[in-house]
């Protein structure tokens, strides 16, 4: 109940409407008589209301289903975790909620989730292994930076999202598929890093066989 009070507190509504019910006490203030002059204030506070929920969308007394489901738990097995809170992800974009997500923003964040599920198959099955502070980050990428980042981004009204800059110059949408494109680029350049290791395990134990079956050579007989 708190924190649906907070979201309604916080909503544009609601800041719109306490902006057009201050509107509202101005001939008061400035000593205008007006008949029913006291109507004016809730008046304006039900339109900047309306109007901003329109607009922006209605606020929600309860939080979005996403914000459970993309709420996890750093503990037990690590790659364990991972697994099960990629799931997670991987089911919410594909169910996109009330079509927040654009059709490429979705594409795109499933094309990232792909890329985790590789990372963790490669570490799974790795002769290699990730440094702890690899270990450290490829963990956090699943459990809190990309969740967070989706419902961060959910909790904006989806034409605001998709239409208005913010100060860095993009939209909303832009901003999470930049962010969608670097956690990429540092999840394939994990998965390249546990490769590289059992490329290099592979030719290691290559050579350990050919020096062990290669045939001796024949002495040269002088005379």
């Amino acid at each position: 109940m708190i924190q649906g009070l907070s979201r309604l507190l916080q909503s544009p509504s609601n800041w719109a409407g306490l902006a057009l019910a201050t509107v509202g006490l101005a001939p008061q203030a400035l000593g205008w008589p007006l008949a029913g002059g006291w109507l004016l204030p809730p008046l304006g506070y039900a339109v900047g209301f309306a109007v901003a929920g329109l607009w922006f969308g209605w606020p929600k007394w309860r939080a979005g289903a996403w914000e459970q489901e993309l709420t996890f738990e750093d503990q037990g097995d690590a790659r364990q975790a991972m697994g099960q809170a990629l799931n997670s992800v991987r089911r919410l974009v594909q169910h996109n909620p009330d079509e927040r997500l654009s059709a490429s923003l979705q594409a795109r964040l499933l094309e990232l989730c792909d890329q985790l599920g590789h990372l963790l198959a490669q570490w799974e099955r790795s002769r290699g292994a990730l440094s702890l502070e690899e270990s450290f980050l490829a963990r956090h990428i699943v459990l809190r930076y990309l969740p967070d980042a989706i419902k961060t981004y959910l909790s904006i009204p989806p034409r605001f999202a998709q239409t208005r800059r913010l100060a860095n110059g993009r939209t909303a949408e832009d901003t999470l598929r930049a962010t969608v494109d670097d956690l990429s680029a540092k999840v394939l350049q994990l998965t390249d890093d546990l490769a590289a290791q059992d490329a290099q395990a592979f030719l290691n134990h290559s050579r350990f066989l050919e020096e062990k079956f290669r045939p001796p050579e024949n002495p040269v007989k002088t005379r």
